[in-house]
């Protein structure tokens, strides 16, 4: 397989670039500045080598605690809980949402083999255990397995006595947080409502 054909086919790996897409990027990388690709290249590398895990929220950061954990403006006692990074990304460029984070790093899904063991659930229990959380916002994607995560969370938060809610939904169902609009966002975080029994 000559160079060409080996990028497009890694670059077909990633989310949402089909084939096409891949070759696309693949031939515009061959017909751009040499500089510009360099760039790109120590960009990836750079992301590879210094992001890690927040120990607190496990959202991706270059500093151990994130710029959100690490506020002293940000209400922790207030968790936002979401499936992935850019989740938190989406809902925190709103502007509306001014206390901390929760990243599980995916949603139940016994279908694909994830349970609540392969997800950041065991170290929520841990901040609810040593932390005086006072609201847990349960912002999972309106999905099959958003729902249950969110279901299994709101059963093991319970004992807690604590605030639960969950945002409302703008969002389509079977829709992505991250793909969703800033004011649509915004008023889920806003009109969000308390999971009852």
């Amino acid at each position: 397989m000559n160079p060409i054909d080996k990028l497009i086919k890694a670059l077909s790996k990633f989310p949402g670039v089909g084939s096409k897409s891949a070759a696309r990027i693949a031939y515009h990388i061959m017909r751009d500045k040499t500089e510009n690709v360099s760039d790109l290249v120590n960009a990836i590398a750079n992301v590879k080598k210094k992001i890690k895990l927040c120990s607190e929220c496990f959202n991706l950061t270059e500093d151990d605690p994130c710029y959100i954990c690490s506020n002293p403006r940000r209400n922790n006692k207030s968790v936002c809980i979401v499936e992935d990074p850019q989740d938190a990304s989406a809902i925190e460029s709103t502007g509306t949402f001014k206390g901390v984070y929760h990243i599980l790093h995916g949603a139940i899904s016994p279908l694909d083999g994830v349970g609540p063991e392969n997800i950041k659930v065991k170290e929520l229990v841990q901040r609810l255990e040593k932390n005086a959380i006072k609201e847990l916002i349960v912002a999972t994607n309106p999905t099959i397995e958003g729902e249950a995560t969110a279901h299994y969370i709101t059963k093991i938060a319970r004992p807690y006595k604590i605030r639960l809610s969950r945002i409302a939904f703008g969002i389509p169902f079977g829709g992505d947080i991250e793909y969703t609009d800033k004011s649509t966002l915004s008023r889920a975080l806003e009109s969000r409502l308390e999971i009852k029994e």
